[in-house]
């Protein structure tokens, strides 16, 4: 059966040893994410939020080389005399602010954790709706660290106490002075972040 001249062409080099390489289909991802395990995006700037009724604490970071460099922190206080109602506006509009002006491409939030008093527990989840509601009202999405894994990645044991964890952070950041308690860590969360503790991790990061 006769063959055209590009058969024949594509035949010789076969034969020569230096047949072309087909080309593999890409996905778009640099790497490749497990079943079940939701890629994480790569992030110029990390907000990280630790919720709180009286002190929700908040860290912008970005990526450096050779070092993350911390955009803004701070806690958002609202006074023992104030409303729930009123310190719940007052976290919605601080954050909704923030993602307005800096426009950060991901959150990281302190994940759940157990509170022996009903009480509070449901005030610490009325405060994190808040401020999730307002982030995610922006179309960013939004990973939970398990506090305990926080501080295992910064600090190096899960167990770590808040000071333990505001020194590590801010010799990592280079800050000049010790930030506060929950500033510090909000901003070790967006730390975590970046570390990239959800891509090879046997426990991926969620997203809520």
């Amino acid at each position: 059966m006769p063959i055209t001249p590009q058969q024949f062409a594509d035949l010789q080099r076969r034969v020569s040893g230096k047949a072309p390489k087909r080309a593999r289909p890409s996905s778009g991802m640099e790497a490749l994410v497990k079943p079940g395990q939701e890629a994480i995006p790569a992030a110029r700037l990390v907000l990280g939020i630790d919720p709180s009724l009286r002190g929700t604490g908040f860290g912008l970071v970005e990526p450096g080389k050779p070092d993350p460099h911390a955009v803004t922190q701070g806690t958002i206080r609202c006074p023992a005399t104030w409303e729930r109602s009123r310190c719940l506006a007052r976290i919605a509009t601080v954050l909704r602010e923030m993602v307005e002006t800096h426009r950060p491409d991901v959150c990281a939030v302190e994940g759940l954790f157990f509170a022996q008093n009903l009480q509070t527990a449901l005030i610490m989840g009325e405060a994190r709706g808040a401020a999730l509601a307002m982030v995610a009202a922006a179309g960013i999405p939004i990973f939970e660290i398990a506090p305990r894994r926080v501080k295992q990645a910064i600090v190096g044991h899960g167990a770590a106490q808040k000071l333990a964890v505001a020194r590590m952070v801010q010799r990592m950041l280079k800050l000049p002075e010790l930030p506060e308690p929950d500033a510090a860590d909000a901003l070790a969360l967006a730390l975590v972040y970046l570390q990239g503790g959800g891509r090879t991790a046997l426990n991926p990061l969620k997203r809520v």
